[in-house]
């Protein structure tokens, strides 16, 4: 019979059906003795072409960034030394931690007129940017990163430029040269494949090293190198010098030194007297929680004894007033010393959750929130900060702007560093002050912090709001402009918190006028902002509570920030409740300008006016000239 149906149809042949032994899939893969001669050439060719690319990409690479206070320009070169091309006054040569492969750095903006050493002079004409350079020597490393980085891109950008060249090459001559032209080539190289293959390494080895060489030969070569021990402890120990930069070294060379110095030691004895006050004020915590709870039980055991009606109704901690009931309402008095404020965990009095907002469901772990503002680049607290995130265990970090000093790409190391700075894991949020600019807020951002830019953003549990300042102020330039009309960004706030459909916990803000209207419209609970360099607050301000952070670079209005604290610094330390999504209460830590730190008690954070009662303003608060 015929098959019909859909089962119909020619049957395959034995050697294609399912198992079948000599079915071309279980047959091993045999090439022709010419198909793997060529497939061994093409890989060969690729790998070389990968090796060609990837060392011209290395040795010609090179990348813009700064180097102290000036903008520099990074290559690399195969010397196996690390060069600072200073210009006119010479250059700083060290031996590179890298073998063969070295770096040459031109700085730009060396003045062209310094042609001779004169201490008066020299100092005169470069002592601002001797202070720089002390940032710059107390916390390299973010600088070195981006110039790694940056170099390890572009070396990799013109490796793979390279490599396209080099295959449009290999096939338009391979078109060119024909199948049998290419086969008697092929013959010919086989015969002297040693010659060959030596001759085209020296070619890529003097071609890679041409442009190294044609950089180094730019360098100032007015006199030997000489080790300067100047840089002895400082990044640059080790550090030979050249031309008249051999004589600036003496003069402002070991002005830099000192300083770097003279920093380093000033911050790490406030870092050391940080730990020290910190757990002592731990102690006090500590002592304060026993006391509580030791009157807790004690006011338990008095209204137990006392036996009437009244005495039970007063509760436990209540004492019982002089006609047997309750004394309106007064709570049992704390033990000497110990805050009345203090909760079981250390914070204040619970309050109510913010109206309009849905408490928590369950108890949650209180939030340690750490507050910095107006750093001004001073990088010298960076470990401070470090240390005060670590030891009170913080889950948020908050910088209230002005982190740099003129917004420009020169101190992006600074941005860089503060972000090293918070521990891998905790959030750190930042609302962009005055001093700061679209492009250190990018770096900042590109380190890992968030940048608010006019939105909401969940952190910790905290929805916080914030934008950046509306002013703009460039010392090189000037002076302050305004980019954006103050009442503008006011009221664009204010729209955005009080339409959040999930509610805002935190205005985050540099100039503290900025978040008026948010307070007066009781859209956020709290604000938190700086600018004013001088502490105020916390304080009920419409239907919200601000509180202004003081410099923690020390600044006073007018004064530098680099070197050790001319002013007392100040981190502040929150505790915030996800059960009522309020603050709890504050703890200011200062650091002065002897080094020695004081961690305070904790303070209660202020309650919200209720609902039905108008709120309380406080008087206008001064803002500062720019």
């Amino acid at each position: 019979m015929t098959p019909s149906g859909p089962a119909a149809g020619p049957r395959r042949p034995r050697w294609l059906r399912p198992g079948a032994p000599d079915a071309p899939w279980n047959r091993p893969l045999h090439l022709p003795r010419w198909r793997r001669r060529s497939v061994a050439r093409a890989v060969a060719a690729v790998l070389l072409g990968t090796v060609v690319a990837l060392v011209v990409g290395v040795t010609t690479a090179r990348t813009e960034a700064s180097f102290g206070p000036h903008r520099t320009q990074y290559a690399v070169t195969v010397d196996g030394t690390v060069s600072v091309d200073l210009g006119p006054l010479g250059a700083l040569v060290l031996d590179s931690p890298v073998p063969v492969l070295g770096v040459h750095a031109v700085v730009q903006e060396i003045p062209a007129d310094l042609d001779e050493v004169d201490p008066a002079t020299t100092l005169a004409s470069l002592s601002e940017d001797a202070q720089r350079y002390v940032q710059f020597f107390s916390a390299p490393q973010g600088e070195v990163e981006e110039v790694v980085r940056g170099l390890v891109v572009d070396a990799l950008r013109r490796a793979a430029a390279v490599l396209v060249v080099l295959a449009l090459l290999a096939l338009g001559l391979r078109a060119l040269l024909g199948a049998d032209r290419r086969r008697a080539l092929a013959g010919r190289v086989a015969e002297r494949r040693r010659a060959w293959g030596g001759g085209l390494l020296v070619a890529l080895l003097v071609l890679a090293a041409v442009p190294a060489s044609s950089r180094a030969g730019t360098r100032a070569t007015t006199s030997a190198p000489v080790a300067s021990a100047v840089f002895a402890g400082t990044p640059l120990e080790g550090a030979r010098v050249t031309g008249r930069l051999g004589g600036v070294i003496d003069t402002l060379g070991r002005l830099v030194a000192d300083a770097y110095r003279e920093n380093e030691a000033f911050y790490a004895g406030a870092d050391d007297a940080l730990v020290v006050a910190w757990e002592g004020a731990e102690r006090r915590d500590a002592a304060a929680r026993a006391a509580v709870a030791a009157a807790a039980v004690a006011g338990e055991g008095a209204a137990l004894d006392g036996g009437s009606d009244a005495g039970s109704d007063a509760g436990p901690g209540r004492d019982p007033g002089p006609d047997g009931g309750e004394d309106a309402g007064a709570a049992t008095a704390p033990t000497a010393g110990v805050p009345a404020a203090v909760g079981e965990d250390g914070g204040g009095p619970a309050s109510s959750p913010t109206p309009g907002r849905t408490a928590a469901a369950a108890p949650a772990e209180p939030v340690t929130v750490v507050v910095v503002s107006d750093l001004h680049c001073n990088v010298g607290m960076a470990p401070v900060i470090s240390t005060l995130v670590r030891l009170s265990g913080a889950d948020l970090v908050l910088d209230a702007g002005d982190t740099t000093v003129d917004g420009t790409a020169v101190e992006d190391y600074c941005v860089r560093t503060f972000a090293r700075a918070v521990p891998e894991g905790v959030p750190l949020v930042t609302s962009p002050g005055n001093h700061d600019s679209a492009t250190t807020s990018a770096t900042y951002a590109r380190s890992g912090a968030t940048v608010l830019d006019g939105g909401v953003v969940e952190v910790a549990g905290l929805r916080v709001l914030g934008d950046h300042d509306p002013a703009e102020t460039r010392i090189g330039a000037g002076g302050t402009a305004l980019r954006e009309p103050i009442a503008d960004v006011r009221e664009r706030l204010a729209t955005t918190a009080c339409e959040d459909a999930e509610g805002v916990d935190l205005l985050l803000v540099h100039t503290p006028a900025v978040g008026d209207d948010v307070l007066a419209d009781g859209c956020a609970p709290a604000q938190v902002s700086g600018h004013l360099h001088t502490r105020q607050g916390p304080a009920v301000l419409g239907g919200g509570v601000r509180y202004v952070s003081s410099s923690t670079a020390g600044a006073s209005l007018g004064q530098p920030t680099i070197g050790p604290l001319r002013g007392t610094a100040e981190l502040t330390v929150l505790t915030w409740d996800p059960a009522t999504r309020l603050f709890r209460d504050l703890r200011v830590v200062e650091v002065t300008p002897d080094g020695a730190v004081t961690v305070p008690d904790r303070v209660p954070w202020p309650a919200l006016p209720p609902v039905d009662e108008p709120p309380v303003d406080e008087p206008p608060v001064d803002e500062p000239a720019p």
